[in-house]
């Protein structure tokens, strides 16, 4: 009778571990691709209103 709320409890917090994980790698790797390619913007310089347009 206990085994099954056991059961329920322990897979409940396996898979909760499962998503925490999985998150925080997922916010890991957006960080570091954001950091590598704002890195390279930051150096360019920003082109005026209206300079690509053909007249």
């Amino acid at each position: 009778m206990v085994m099954w709320p056991a059961v329920t409890l322990i897979g409940f917090l396996v898979l909760t571990a499962l998503v925490v994980a999985m998150g925080m790698q997922s916010t890991a790797r957006y960080e570091r691709e954001r950091a590598e390619g704002t890195a390279g913007a930051r150096h360019a310089s920003p082109e005026p209103v209206g300079a690509g347009r053909a007249a």
